[in-house]
């Protein structure tokens, strides 16, 4: 990086944000740490962080609860760092804002594949992205069109506003709830039959192996992923 950027560690424990500073500076993040919830909102106006790494159990308050407070008052993207791998607490964290979810221990190199992610799809909800090529596979968002090999793929109109929210949310894992409500609307927010129809129909047309997906990755449980070119 050609400047340092600024990164709010939200966590208690002293040895785990020892080893975030011994991953994160040497590439190029300054560190500013909170220990409490309380604290975290302190230091986010003072900060004013790119990005922000989340532990949910916070001494004085369910760092659950902060996630949606902290999105109030930035959209810096927040990637939740916990020892919680029960699906529940992924799928809720991410309803309610974060745009990752990482379960302790981490490796450095998921951690920073992460982070990485994340800054690229914050960067790109910024600017936009109106055209992708993915290989041989090209997804125009303005014209509505899906091309392989410069052949014209026919897509559904929902078929493409499933792909284009997916492709719009690059390397974001999408719940289900967040998916539905946001192509079916919120009255279909449960029928998450619904999407795995569209998803299974969606794969058929762009994956080079339906099967064997690599574009429309599965979160098992909690939803779907575009996997970045």
């Amino acid at each position: 990086m050609s400047k340092l950027q600024r990164l709010l560690v939200i966590e208690d424990e002293i040895a785990i944000r020892r080893l975030l500073r011994t991953i994160l500076t040497p590439h190029g993040w300054a560190m500013v740490e909170a220990e409490t919830g309380a604290a975290a909102l302190d230091q986010l106006h003072q900060a004013m962080p790119e990005l922000i790494l989340l532990d949910l159990g916070l001494p004085d308050m369910d760092g659950l609860d902060l996630i949606p407070l902290l999105k109030r008052e930035r959209s810096a993207p927040i990637i939740v760092l916990s020892s919680r791998d029960r699906e529940q607490d992924k799928v809720l964290a991410l309803d309610l804002g974060a745009d990752d979810y990482v379960t302790k221990p981490f490796s450095e190199k998921e951690l920073l594949a992460r982070i990485r992610t994340a800054l690229r799809h914050s960067i790109q909800q910024v600017g936009g992205r109106p055209h992708l090529q993915v290989g041989d596979l090209e997804i125009d968002l303005v014209m509505r069109q899906v091309r392989r090999s410069g052949e014209r793929l026919h897509l559904s109109p929902r078929e493409f506003d499933l792909l284009h929210l997916l492709v719009r949310h690059g390397g974001r894992i999408l719940t289900h709830r967040q998916i539905l409500e946001q192509v079916w609307g919120p009255a279909q927010a449960t029928e998450v039959h619904y999407l795995r129809v569209y998803v299974r129909q969606l794969r058929q047309k762009i994956e080079t192996d339906p099967n064997n997906p690599t574009l429309i990755l599965t979160e098992p449980g909690i939803g779907y992923r575009f996997s970045e070119p």
